[in-house]
């Protein structure tokens, strides 16, 4: 739970993003730029929990069958 830490970069676009007015050119092209920021960095905590999950499934099995040889 402590990598729920947000990127600075994200939070640099949110900080321009507030001071365009709602509707405007900018607004519009900044809210893009952000919802790709946030897709990347979504999509890098997903593969670091898949291979976290991988990982674990292995040591798992890896323990089971050491206490067979046993």
């Amino acid at each position: 739970m402590a990598n729920n830490i947000i990127p600075e970069d994200i939070l640099k676009i949110q900080k321009k993003l507030a001071t365009f007015e709602k509707g405007s050119r900018n607004y519009k092209k900044y809210t893009k730029i952000l919802a790709k920021h946030i897709k990347t960095h979504t999509m890098k905590k997903r593969v670091n929990s898949h291979i976290k999950t991988i990982e674990t499934v292995k040591k798992i099995e890896e323990e089971s069958s050491e206490k067979k040889d046993d």
